[in-house]
């Protein structure tokens, strides 16, 4: 459909509900696919209280959304008023990315798949030895979709005890991978055999000089470390690592490759990586090199 086309048509509709709507830079990175594959589709941005959510999801529905992205904090609360669940979605026990098929909207969780896609790229993970740093929801999603995509080895280092033992539990019970939980206490020395070493917290976020706590010589050449912090792209524990002769993944990346998940699940195209980065780099006000 050309764009002299699209002005007789009612765009399609999808967007995202969070609370702190502002400043969203998923809504550039989305408009611009759109705009890009000359699609008739709109982004919404929508800023939804945690009492409202039923409400905003059945709204949603009644006006022909095509799906919608879920933020902070109705991820976890949006389960009970969706039609069913995608297996990773089940598996980590978040929604991050709502999809329509006919009539029923249907949750899937693209955070895991976003780093799995990037990942990819460089090292499959399948028989592959993996240290992920964190627990929260973001290195939750990104261990269930490693452990689902045939990693070996997981260990969760973590500074809590309850919250690290409860993912390995979960990837114990529910997928084939080995998991073992590590207290983090002090630098982290990674060990010999891992090939993967990922963070998957928030330090560094909004913050090029905070310093993951790892054992800067357990770096070393031939080992793959990764960071899901996407603004600034160049994190210190990514400097620190390339300074290592590590393989390097920016987090930048994993969110852009939400973007085109969340594009595919929708439309049926597959998307424009380049455009939707450059957009994404310019929202954030970041270099992509």
């Amino acid at each position: 459909m050309g764009s002299s086309d699209t002005k007789n048509f009612c765009p399609a509709l999808v967007g995202s509900m969070s609370q702190g709507a502002a400043g969203n830079p998923t809504v550039a990175m989305v408009e611009a696919a759109f705009r890009h594959h000359d699609l008739p589709w709109r982004y919404v941005n929508m800023e939804v209280a945690p009492e409202d959510l039923a409400t905003a999801v059945a709204g949603a529905k009644a006006m022909g959304f095509q799906g919608f992205n879920l933020s902070m904090p109705h991820k976890v609360t949006v389960i009970p008023l969706l039609d069913g669940l995608g297996d990773s979605a089940r598996v980590i026990g978040a929604v991050n990315c709502v999809v329509r098929r006919g009539d029923r909207l249907i949750g899937e969780n693209t955070d895991g798949k976003g780093f799995l896609e990037s990942l990819t790229e460089v090292v499959p993970p399948a028989g592959k030895e993996i240290v992920l740093f964190g627990a929260g929801g973001a290195a939750r999603a990104v261990a269930v979709e490693l452990a689902l995509a045939g990693a070996k080895k997981i260990t969760i280092v973590n500074r809590s005890r309850a919250r690290g033992e409860e993912l390995v539990g979960v990837l114990r019970g529910q997928t084939s991978a080995a998991a073992e939980f590590i207290e983090w206490t002090g630098d982290y020395a990674v060990p010999a055999t891992a090939d993967v070493v990922i963070n998957g917290t928030s330090i560094g976020l909004y913050d090029g000089g905070a310093r993951v706590p790892v054992k800067r010589e357990s770096l070393r050449p031939g080992l793959v470390a990764a960071d899901v912090v996407f603004s600034p792209p160049d994190t210190a524990f990514l400097r620190e690592a390339k300074g290592r002769g590590c393989t390097c993944i920016d987090g930048l990346g994993m969110l852009v490759n939400q973007g085109v998940i969340g594009v595919r699940h929708w439309t049926g195209v597959s998307p424009d990586v380049p455009a939707m980065r450059r957009a994404l780099a310019e929202a954030l006000g970041v270099s992509i090199g």
